[in-house]
């Protein structure tokens, strides 16, 4: 394939930004570590969570969620101060 001057700079200058880009995936597929949930839940409760966010919204419910498990999980610190 011929090119003239100002189209070979282009296709430098392109492959430049495309070797850029790629050296940024590859950086953070190396820093990636594996996602494992803390609570491997059914998929059942999996359902019900799904439903709550679609029926209350994320945040609302998030929040709820949040103050569900602090009170379930409360007992802990109380082991600690007993």
């Amino acid at each position: 394939m011929k090119l003239r001057k100002d189209e070979k700079e282009k296709l430098s200058a392109a492959i430049d930004k495309m070797n850029e880009g790629l050296e940024v995936f590859i950086d953070y597929y190396n820093d990636s570590e594996e996602d494992t949930p803390i609570i491997p839940f059914d998929e059942e409760v999996l359902a019900l969570l799904d439903a709550g966010k679609t029926k209350y919204g994320e945040d609302l419910f998030n929040k709820k969620i949040n103050a569900i498990m602090k009170e379930v999980l409360s007992f802990i610190s109380n082991e600690k101060e007993q």
